[in-house]
């Protein structure tokens, strides 16, 4: 077995695993998941710079997973950075922060591009996929605070594109209100639909077997749909719904108050104000491939680029 531990630092939240890895089989084995939000995006689509309290913010983290990952005897670390890192005119301050904090690893974080961070994400989520009987050519789709990667593939990755709509960036730019007006929401959905449609040229949307949605937005979502008592993973974890169930769902989180979001059992307090432009987001990519794919139903993974982060380390 190696211990190893994986850090995903992206626009809205940072998220350590620390797990073993079985040489043989390589699968994984849990012993940390940590997510915490820390909005090191914050004002980057406007500013191009990362603000100095969410740098703070952020930072203060990164050196808390460290000591962690150094209490448990992690041999290995791997520290991605997403969307907020490639778009900062300050980047570099981030980095000499996190290799500070990880200075007992020699660990210098990686500011992956848009494409390795889509093969990231679909190597986390594959495997529990196709040990479930769950048939590819799967459409993965990684929701994020800054960015969204759209990936197909079946054993690897086929294509591959990133585009600039999250949760983040699109309530920034756009859902100002609460709840956003019409035409607030009119005015994103033009935004989406050409990020879509670029997503679309490189993808392809066609011969579609299995859509799969990742990451918080998507999880979240997910638990609206399933009027879950409390966030429960195990419910949430290869969940197959069908498209009208979650297009619902994300009109009904559209339209809420951050007060009525926030107020859901399943929330995370720091998601409550951005999940609106993440379920507008997500609604907008499922209508589209029940139209153009015959999609009817919609499959969501606990597994991500997290999973994909260590099982790269082993």
């Amino acid at each position: 077995m190696t211990r190893v531990g994986a850090i995903d630092c992206g626009t809205n939240s940072i998220r350590l695993l620390i797990a073993d890895i079985d040489p043989d089989s390589g699968t994984l084995t849990d012993l940390v998941r940590r997510m915490e939000i820390v909005r090191l995006g914050h004002g980057v689509d406007k500013t191009g710079v990362i603000a100095a309290e969410a740098m703070a913010r952020t930072l203060a983290q990164t050196r808390e997973y460290a000591t962690q990952c150094s209490d448990l005897g992690v041999e290995a670390v791997r520290f991605v950075a997403t969307s907020a890192s490639r778009d900062a005119r300050n980047a570099q301050e981030f980095v000499d922060g996190v290799r500070d904090a990880f200075a007992a690893f020699g660990v210098t974080p990686e500011v992956v591009t848009g494409h390795e961070e889509a093969s990231l994400s679909f190597h986390g989520a594959t495997g529990d996929l196709r040990a479930n009987g769950i048939p590819g050519p799967y459409l993965m789709v990684d929701l994020g605070g800054g960015s969204t990667e759209f990936v197909r593939g079946t054993d690897d990755v086929e294509q591959a594109r990133s585009v600039d709509v999250g949760c983040v960036r699109m309530t920034e730019r756009h859902l100002r209100s609460d709840p956003p007006t019409s035409g607030q929401i009119a005015a994103a959905v033009v935004d989406i639909d050409v990020a879509i449609d670029q997503a679309a040229e490189v993808v392809g949307f066609q011969g579609i077997s299995t859509l799969v949605g990742l990451a918080g937005s998507i999880t979240t979502i997910t638990a609206h749909a399933l009027r879950l008592p409390e966030y429960q993973p195990e419910r949430i974890h290869l969940s197959m719904l069908p498209t009208a169930q979650i297009i619902d769902a994300c009109s009904s989180l559209l339209s809420m108050t951050r007060a009525q979001r926030a107020g859901l059992p399943f929330m995370h307090a720091g998601r409550a104000d951005v999940i609106g432009a993440g379920a507008l987001v997500w609604g907008t990519i499922v209508q589209r491939l029940q139209r153009e794919a015959g999609i009817t139903e919609v499959v969501t993974s606990e597994h991500d680029i997290l999973d994909g982060i260590a099982l790269s380390i082993g």
